[in-house]
C-alpha cells in the first residue's frame, strides 16, 4: 500500500497546531520497540522536532497523519511516499536534517516497509542517516533515494550499511552522482549481501571499472534479479562494458532484468550480448535502448529469438534498425519465437514496409501482445495495418502507443501515453501511478512490486 500527501498542509508562515493525541494501547506502551505506535507517527515526529529544535515541516506532518489513519484501519506493508516532485508537496523538499528526524520516527515501526523520498535534497547528510536506518530498521524492503544529490561519500555509506542488512529487497539510487568510487563500493557490497534483489544505479555517472566490477561480481551473486546500469561514463570505442556484461550473462542464471541504456552499444557489442543470450536461461527483460545498434545487430538478435525461450520484454527504442532490422525481427517472431510478449521499436527510423512486416508477424504469433512503434515513419499502409490489429482485438489499445483515427476517409495514428517504462523517472499527478499500460515492462517481467 502506498501513501502520499492528500491535502496541502498549513501555510509555512501560519502557526502549527499540535497533532491530535491518540490514546496509546497498553500493549504498545509496554513494548519499548514500538516507539511510534498506532496513531503515533505524527505525534512522535512533532515531539522529536520540538525536542531537537528542528523545524516542523507541515507537509511531512500531513503525510504522517494520513499514515496514522491507515495504521488505525489495520493496514500493514505501507510505503511512506514523500516524493519531492509530488504536486501536492508544492515545492517543499526534505533536507538531510529533516530526514534525520524521519529516520528516528521510522526506526522501529513495523507497519511501514517502504520509503520513497525521491527528488528531495538529502545530500550526503541524508545518506548518512539512510545508512543508519538500514542498519536498525528490520522491516524496510524498499528504499527510493533517486535524485537526491548524494555523492560518492554518501554512496559509500549506504553500500557499507548493506553489508549487514538482511531485509532490503529493492534500492533505487537513480540520478545520484556516486561516480566510479561509489559504484565500486556497491559492487563490493554485492559480494556480501544476500538479500538485495533489485538495484538501480542508472544515471549515477558510473565509470568503466565499476561496470566491469558489477559484471565480475554477478558471475557469482545468486540473489540479484534486477540491475540497472544506465548511462555510465565510458570512454573509448572498445565496448568493454558490453563485453564484460556479455560474459556475465553466460555465467549468471538468476538475473531476470537488465538495463543497459546509453552504453554506446554498436553492432559488435550487440553480437557479444547475443552470443551470451544463446546460453542464458534466466533473463526476461533486456533494455538496450538509446544505443547505436543498426540492422546487423538486429540480425544477431533475431537469431537469438529463434531459439531463446526466456526473453519476454525487449526494449530497442532509439536505435537505428531501419526496415532491414525490422524485417529480421518480424521473420523470427512470425516463424520461430513464441515467448516474447513485448517489443519496443520506438524511434528506429523504420519506414512503412518494416512496420507493416512487424504488424504481420503479430497475426501468426499468438504470444506477442505489446508493441510500441511511435517515432518512426508512418505511411498509410502502416496506419491501416495497426488500425486493423486494434479493431480486430489482436492488439489491445492499452498494449501499444498509437491510436487510430480517421480524417476525410484516411486512417492516421496518434500517440498515446503507453509504454514499457513511461513512469520510470516521474509519476502522474492523477490516475494510477504504476498502471500496467504505462509500465508494461515491469508488469510483464516483475522484479519487486515497485518500478
Amino acid at each position: 500500500m502506498e501513501l502520499s500527501q492528500k491535502q496541502p498542509g498549513p501555510a509555512s508562515g501560519s502557526p502549527l497546531p499540535a497533532p491530535s493525541r491518540t490514546p496509546t494501547p497498553a500493549w504498545a506502551a509496554a513494548d519499548d520497540s514500538v516507539s511510534a505506535s498506532i496513531g503515533g507517527l505524527q505525534e512522535y515526529y512533532y515531539d522529536l522536532c520540538m525536542e531537537k529544535s528542528q523545524e516542523i515541516k507541515p507537509f511531512i506532518l500531513q503525510i504522517l497523519q494520513e499514515v496514522d489513519k491507515e495504521i488505525e484501519k489495520g493496514s500493514v506493508g505501507i510505503t511512506l511516499n514523500i516524493a519531492g516532485n509530488s504536486r501536492s508537496v508544492s515545492g517543499e523538499r526534505v533536507t538531510g536534517e529533516d530526514f534525520w528526524i524521519l529516520c528516528r520516527v521510522l526506526k522501529n515501526n513495523s507497519y511501514i516497509n517502504g520509503l520513497d523520498v525521491r527528488y528531495n535534497l538529502l545530500s550526503d547528510v541524508g545518506a548518512y542517516y539512510a545508512a543508519k536506518l538500514l542498519q536498525k530498521q528490520q522491516n524496510l524492503i524498499y528504499l527510493n533515494l533517486m535524485f537526491n544529490d548524494i555523492g560518492p561519500e554518501g554512496g559509500e555509506l549506504i553500500a557499507k550499511a548493506l553489508h549487514k542488512n538482511r531485509t532490503l529487497k529493492h534500492l533505487r539510487m537513480t540520478g545520484n552522482k556516486i561516480e566510479n568510487k561509489g559504484g565500486m563500493f556497491f559492487a563490493a557490497m554485492l559480494q556480501i549481501n544476500s538479500s538485495l534483489e533489485k538495484l538501480d544505479l542508472g544515471d549515477c555517472d558510473l565509470g568503466m571499472p565499476s561496470v566491469i566490477a558489477f559484471a565480475t561480481v554477478l558471475t557469482q551473486n545468486q540473489t540479484i534479479k534486477g540491475l540497472n546500469l544506465n548511462r555510465p561514463i565510458l570512454y573509448g570505442e572498445q565496448e568493454e562494458s558490453t563485453v564484460h556484461l556479455g560474459h556475465m550473462l553466460k555465467e549468471n542464471q538468476c538475473l531476470v532484468e537488465l538495463h543497459m541504456c546509453k552504453h554506446d552499444i554498436k553492432n559488435c557489442g550487440m553480437k557479444q550480448l547475443c552470443d551470451a543470450l544463446h546460453l542464458n536461461r534466466s533473463l526476461q527483460y533486456l533494455d538496450v535502448s538509446c544505443n547505436k545498434i543498426t540492422q546487423d545487430g538486429m540480425k544477431c538478435l533475431a537469431d537469438v529469438l529463434k531459439s531463446n525461450t526466456t526473453l519476454e520484454v525487449i526494449d530497442l527504442s532509439f536505435n537505428r534498425m531501419e526496415n532491414a532490422g525490422a524485417n529480421y525481427l518480424s521473420d523470427a517472431l512470425a516463424s520461430h519465437n513464441r515467448t516474447l510478449k513485448a517489443l519496443s521499436v520506438v524511434s528506429n527510423n523504420i519506414e512503412g514496409k518494416g512496420l507493416v512486416a512487424l504488424s504481420q508477424s503479430m497475426k501468426t504469433n499468438p504470444t506477442l501482445s505489446h508493441i510500441y512503434i511511435w517515432g518512426n515513419k508512418f505511411d498509410e499502409a502502416t496506419c491501416v495495418a495497426y488500425s486493423d490489429l486494434i479493431h480486430t482485438g489482436r492488439l489491445k489499445s492499452d498494449n501499444t502507443d498509437v491510436e487510430p483515427f480517421v480524417v476525410d476517409g484516411h486512417v492516421y495514428l496518434a500517440e498515446v501515453s503507453n509504454g514499457l517504462k513511461r513512469h520510470y523517472y516521474w509519476t502522474p499527478g492523477y490516475g494510477e501511478a504504476c498502471s500496467p499500460s504505462s509500465n508494461a515492462g515491469f508488469s510483464l517481467a516483475p522484479v519487486g512490486q515497485h518500478l
